[in-house]
């Protein structure tokens, strides 16, 4: 009969969610998760068949985190600003996470309606309420809950790195003027969804 493990998954990947909060996924080795935890690696692979499979983990507890952040927006009208506000907080107080969840090279994720579907619940909910309280259609607020995610994403990585730190005073009025902007476009009828540039080819 095999050992009985000395700590249950959810133990592990708290203390692998916890190296990558202080240090980044780079950081996440099983040598670190192992001293981490106060053992050898062998526990940790009774658990898990690899690192990776602890990676995928520790992604999706990190994603949990975010969307406790963000679920917040939820209680405040008008709920897109709150939103914002809580992903640019979410980036300042977890800046690893941040970049570990929205900042590395994603080959699966080819265009944004790739990337709302891992998005979490709180934005599907953000897009219901653009359309009940501003009258969109369900495209028109998908189109301007795109445009602000990708302006506040911007604003977000910019505190994620250090570059920026914004003021609540700051990021109300920048939001609040950008979804003035937005929704003022969108109602107008000229907006439409880009066309991606294709990469130039070398000739021959």
């Amino acid at each position: 009969m095999p050992p009985k493990p000395k700590f249950t998954r959810e133990e592990v990947i708290e203390a692998a969610l916890d190296i990558v909060s202080k240090s980044g996924i780079d950081a996440l080795t099983a040598r670190n998760l192992a001293e981490r935890l106060g053992c050898s690696a062998r526990p940790i692979f009774t658990l898990f068949k690899n690192m990776d499979e602890v990676t995928s983990e520790v992604k999706d507890a990190a994603m949990d985190r975010y969307e406790s952040y963000v679920a917040k927006s939820v209680k405040y009208t008008p709920i897109f600003k709150k939103f914002g506000m809580q992903m640019v907080l979410f980036a300042n107080e977890e800046p690893k996470l941040f970049q570990f969840l929205f900042m590395k090279e994603n080959t699966g994720v080819k265009n944004f309606e790739d990337l709302f579907g891992k998005l979490g619940d709180t934005a599907r909910l953000c897009i219901d309420v653009i359309k009940k309280d501003y009258g969109l259609g369900d495209g028109d607020a998908r189109e301007l809950f795109r445009q602000l995610w990708i302006y506040t994403y911007g604003i977000s990585s910019l505190c994620a790195t250090g570059m920026c730190d914004f003021s609540e005073e700051q990021l109300i009025e920048m939001l609040g003027i950008e979804f003035l902007a937005m929704i003022t476009l969108i109602k107008s009828g000229k907006t439409h969804t880009p066309t991606p540039i294709p990469k130039p080819t070398e000739e021959a």
